[in-house]
């Protein structure tokens, strides 16, 4: 019974992460740490985000939404036009922002 159980939570756990997007964007004027704590704390104040890594040196702010949330290109231009940036392209990857924050950590090879 409780092999059951804890099988059937290891799937939808495994379905929800699977489920949401993640949306990667290039953004210009990213220059300092501060700069990255206020996208991110911008970005985190959306009840559609369960996840944000910016990235200086890389000019990329990556976000994963919720499990069946999505946020519009418009909605993430004027979040980052109103913190002071411009964003340089947006794209939706399926890479969970985990895995982005552990290649940014990586030395490039």
């Amino acid at each position: 019974m409780y092999k059951s159980a804890i099988w059937t939570c290891a799937l939808l756990l495994a379905a929800t992460a699977a489920d949401a997007g993640t949306i990667e964007m290039k953004v210009n004027g990213l220059v300092c740490a501060f700069c990255a704590q206020g996208i991110e704390k911008a970005f985190r104040k959306n009840p559609a985000v369960a996840d944000v890594v910016v990235s200086l040196e890389n000019k990329l702010v990556a976000v994963q939404t919720k499990d069946g949330a999505d946020i519009s290109d418009q909605e993430l231009q004027a979040t980052l036009t109103n913190a002071g940036y411009d964003t340089k392209s947006i794209e939706r990857t399926d890479t969970p922002v985990a895995t982005i924050r552990e290649n940014l950590k990586s030395p490039p090879k």
